[in-house]
């Protein structure tokens, strides 16, 4: 049997039972480990898979792991970047829309601009702009 067709029932499995659909060809942690979770489970028992195979494994695993953490780490501070900035986003009506974000907010492993009350995905972001000056922020005194 080969690997994709075990990786292919699984996903489909997974996907009946969660409702979820894979769009992307990437394969997150949670896919990884099941996928070697069933491949440990249907081995053959009189050929085991060896060691090194296993650690290997394991070490692809962890370094996914780490990886995935890395980005979530650069995207939450890409995101606090733009905090007291003006930004512009194009919703899916096809409209622009802007306003200066107040804070971010995580939501399933992803960070929001917050405008007010509105979450916004940065990836609708189209301009980042310095906060505009206030009135009481432009008077000086001499």
């Amino acid at each position: 049997m080969a690997v994709t067709s075990v990786d292919n029932n699984l996903t489909t499995y997974e996907n009946k039972v969660t409702g979820k659909t894979n769009t992307g060809s990437t394969m997150g942690k949670d896919q990884f480990l099941k996928l070697l979770v069933t491949q440990l489970r249907y081995q053959d028992p009189t050929n085991p898979m060896e060691d090194k195979e296993f650690v290997a494994q394991m070490a692809q695993f962890s370094s996914l792991e780490q990886m995935q953490n890395l980005n979530s780490s650069m995207q939450l501070n890409q995101a606090m970047s733009v905090i007291d900035k003006k930004i512009t986003w194009q919703e899916s009506d096809g409209n622009y829309y802007a306003g200066v974000v107040s804070s971010v907010r995580m939501k399933d492993n992803k960070p929001y601009l917050m405008i007010d009350d509105v979450a916004i995905d940065m990836e609708k972001v189209v301009k980042i702009e310095p906060k505009p000056a206030t009135a009481t922020e432009n008077t000086t005194t001499d």
